[in-house]
């Protein structure tokens, strides 16, 4: 009966492996088709370059403009978790999502001598470690600006 059992099971696995697979003629049935549609589809190339025109005007007037007014500020919703109130723009000089990353950098910032505040953005998830805070953008861009030297990726926040 065991000898019986195992040339069945034997007999079905040998059928299995030979009926799965594919023919040579099926994949050069496959191949010729693609060559077929890829015949279709090949457009005429042609060896013009597709150039715009060039309209000439004479320069008839120039602005410059200061660029503490062109100044990239984030508007977020955020709240105050530890630190001072901020005013209307904040120089952030890190973003956590641990709090505990955030405590390090602010006790840095203190021992430094600035008065940091720590704002917790609900939306992104985000812990914000804000150095100084001003009422204008320019001077928050110029704080930015003396950050930056220490902490490259410092940036102005607006709380919307």
């Amino acid at each position: 009966m065991k000898k019986y059992m195992l040339a069945c099971a034997g007999l079905c696995l040998a059928l299995t492996l030979v009926s799965c697979g594919s023919t040579e003629s099926a994949y050069k049935k496959a191949y010729d088709k693609a060559k077929a549609q890829e015949a279709k589809n090949v457009e005429p190339q042609t060896d013009v370059p597709v150039v715009t025109p060039l309209e000439t005007r004479p320069a008839t007037q120039s602005t410059v403009v200061d660029n503490r007014d062109n100044v990239v500020v984030r508007s977020e919703n955020f709240s105050v978790v530890d630190g001072p109130a901020l005013k209307a723009f904040g120089v952030v000089v890190g973003s956590f999502s641990l709090k505990a990353n955030a405590e390090g950098l602010q006790n840095t910032l203190r021992s430094n001598g600035y008065t940091p505040s720590i704002v917790y953005n609900a939306e992104r998830n985000m812990y914000r470690v804000v150095a100084t805070s001003f009422d204008t953008k320019s001077d928050a861009a110029r704080s930015r600006d003396q950050l930056r030297g220490t902490y490259e990726g410092a940036w102005l926040i607006f709380k919307k």
